[in-house]
């Protein structure tokens, strides 16, 4: 049979619902929480007058509800019902009368002492000992968050180191925390990029260009040719970055072993990030400087791919001279790409941005890229990394003066 679970008279005219705690199939027990409730000064669960199955809610996070007002329907199967009956109409009226006085407790507090937290932060707080009174709340209506217990229990620990009596919050976090394995890729990674971070003394220079023109050029030359691969962006950066390369050799360098020398490479590679599951590949392609725009699309694609479906030999990531890091389909503005050893300098590419750009008579709307230059700076200094990025934002407005 179905039973309406209805709001029990708890001293209040009206309360919000604040937290939702079955879901519709749940199964529940005696007296379990169904719902939270909020009122002016204090907070409660709405306990369920009897075992059963959640068969409809009635209500959602935000309504106000008065007494009597409907919130759930339980079903339950009974051999005798009337016993059931008579044992939930009890139930009922002792949740109400207890139910009530604790509400009506809790609405006695002075405003500066009322206590507003979940079921979940007044449970964490019980195992961990900690007196709700003690905390400063610092979520909305003064509510306390998982947070506020944890700046306290560092606080405690503080306090404590004397004693040795000190709390482990990870109490809190078992219970809803996941725990994921970093992946052997992962920790590759990130063992080279902490070990590149700490170091290389990073400088990062951060610009935007106009890339109007080449966009048009970008889209006509795609439709002339809707047979081939589509050309990105990112393959006219390759271009214009080799360019730069040739033009200030300083970065197409490295540091000798013992950091007493810097060594010049003749050869132009540049390797490009590729987002894979659990990480990321640096695929190289080798000498840009002498390879056409389709041939460079046509290779960017083929180790993309090889590196999402990690076939990639070692060769393919080996050699680079310079690295290019495209977060221009994904979003944001500017970012501070991380040195890949033992190259001496890595572009950021972030997602270029119609903006308002004066001509000198006017503001027209202008296609605007954003690039991020991180160098090393015991080899490059800060005047050079201005003119190498500005030179790249040159070529990229206008790519006549690649053949210049």
């Amino acid at each position: 049979m179905d039973i309406e679970v209805k709001m029990p008279d708890i001293g209040v005219e009206e309360v919000e619902v604040i937290e939702i705690l079955v879901k519709i199939g749940e199964h529940v027990e005696l007296e379990q929480g169904l719902i939270t409730v909020e009122g002016e000064k204090a907070s409660m669960e709405i306990p369920s007058p009897t075992s059963g199955i959640i068969k409809s809610i009635y209500v959602k996070i935000g309504d106000k509800v008065k007494t009597s007002s409907i919130l759930m329907i339980l079903k339950f199967n009974s051999i005798d019902t009337n016993v059931q009956e008579k044992k939930t109409n009890i139930l009922e009226k002792e949740n109400v009368i207890l139910t009530k006085q604790n509400f009506i407790k809790s609405n006695t507090f002075k405003e500066d002492t009322c206590i507003h937290a979940t079921p979940l932060i007044r449970r964490l707080a019980r195992n961990l000992n900690i007196e709700l009174s003690n905390i400063i709340p610092t979520g909305r209506k003064n509510r306390i968050l998982k947070e506020d217990l944890e700046l306290y229990l560092n606080k405690f620990k503080i306090n404590n180191l004397q004693n040795n009596s000190i709390l482990n919050f990870n109490d809190i976090n078992k219970i809803d925390i996941k725990e994921i394995e970093l992946s052997s890729l992962q920790k590759t990674v990130g063992n080279n990029l902490k070990k590149n971070w700490n170091n290389i003394p990073h400088v990062t220079q951060f610009d935007e260009f106009d890339i109007t023109v080449l966009e048009k050029f970008r889209q006509k030359y795609n439709f002339e040719n809707k047979e081939s691969n589509s050309i990105t962006v990112l393959i006219f950066i390759l271009k214009v970055v080799a360019c730069a390369l040739e033009k200030f050799p300083i970065f197409n360098s490295y540091l000798s072993n013992d950091n007493k020398k810097i060594i010049l490479r003749k050869h132009i590679n540049i390797g490009v990030a590729v987002n894979v599951k659990d990480g990321l590949f640096v695929p190289v392609l080798k000498h840009v400087n002498k390879k056409n725009i389709t041939q460079l699309s046509s290779e960017l694609i083929f180790l993309s791919e090889r590196a999402r479906q990690k076939q990639l030999d070692a060769s393919d990531m080996q050699q680079g001279c310079f690295t290019i890091s495209n977060l221009g389909a994904i979003g944001g503005s500017y970012f501070s790409p991380i040195i890949n050893a033992p190259e001496v300098a890595i572009l950021g590419v972030s997602k270029s941005k119609i903006k308002p750009l004066w001509n000198g008579k006017e503001f027209i709307p202008s296609l605007m890229l954003p690039l991020s230059l991180s160098y090393d700076h015991r080899v490059i200094n800060g005047v050079d990394g201005a003119r190498f990025i500005t030179f790249i934002g040159k070529l990229l407005s206008d790519m006549h003066f690649l053949i210049m």
